[in-house]
């Protein structure tokens, strides 16, 4: 039995890894608000917690997709609707970067650098989340549709949660809302749509290559780490090859 949980821990390892560290960074921005709190005697800064919180939701959603995905049967049951939820509430996870600008109102009761570091660390913590996710999701569609589509969904989600970080952050709508008011919310986004400001265009251009930056960088990084084990395994491979052949002379 230990030796069937040692032999799945380290298959799994790497993804046991991001979700500790995903959950020890979760933890730490929840210490540092309640920290503040104390030293302070205000409850600034709260909210980000339940921006984590929502953060979540949609990394729990794409990892729940993901696993069912291997299975064809859930194909054309469970993963629409999860993958609907799951758009619905994708943009809360790179949304908390425009709270960022909450910074400019100054700070109460605690100092400047405090409040940076808060702020900061939970954005980038639900930034992760929502990178995390969207590989999930994007391996999904890759798996079923192909490479380009896979690449094409990650453009057209990139651009779709900046919109939706938008709708958050100056109309004021939320993922709930969609769920409770459908009709009335979709006819407040068909209007931004039909006639969008320069500060939509400006600001959904400029978050969409924002995020489209930090995916691809990670997503190269990773698959740089994997190239360079592969090539260590191939001198390795040789080396065992050559070495009975020398001893031999």
């Amino acid at each position: 039995m230990f030796e069937k949980i040692k032999q799945i821990t380290l298959a799994n390892r790497h993804s046991i890894a991001v979700f500790v560290l995903l959950n020890t960074a979760c933890l730490a921005c929840t210490l540092l608000v309640l920290a503040r709190i104390a030293y302070s005697d205000t409850t600034r800064h709260t909210g980000l917690i339940w921006n984590l919180f929502l953060a979540w939701i949609p990394f729990i959603l794409a990892y729940f997709t993901h696993a069912i995905s291997w299975k064809r049967t859930w194909l054309y049951i469970s993963i629409p609707v999860t993958a609907f939820l799951w758009l619905i509430f994708f943009p809360n996870a790179p949304y908390m970067l425009t709270d960022l600008q909450d910074l400019a109102r100054g700070t109460a009761g605690a100092p400047l650098w405090y409040d940076v570091i808060i702020v900061g660390w939970c954005s980038w913590t639900g930034t992760m989340l929502g990178v995390v996710s969207l590989y999930l999701m994007q391996d999904v569609v890759l798996r079923i549709f192909g490479r380009i589509a896979g690449w094409v969904f990650v453009f057209a989600i990139s651009t779709a949660s900046s919109f939706g970080m938008y709708i958050g952050r100056f109309v004021r709508l939320n993922s709930w809302d969609i769920l409770q008011s459908p009709a009335e919310t979709t006819m407040d986004i068909l209007g931004l749509v039909i006639d969008p400001s320069m500060r939509l265009l400006a600001f959904t251009v400029l978050y969409t290559f924002f995020f489209l930056l930090i995916f691809l960088l990670l997503y190269s990084f990773s698959h740089m780490l994997t190239e360079q084990s592969a090539k260590s395994q191939v001198i390795l491979d040789s080396q065992s090859v050559t070495q009975p052949s020398n001893a031999g002379h």
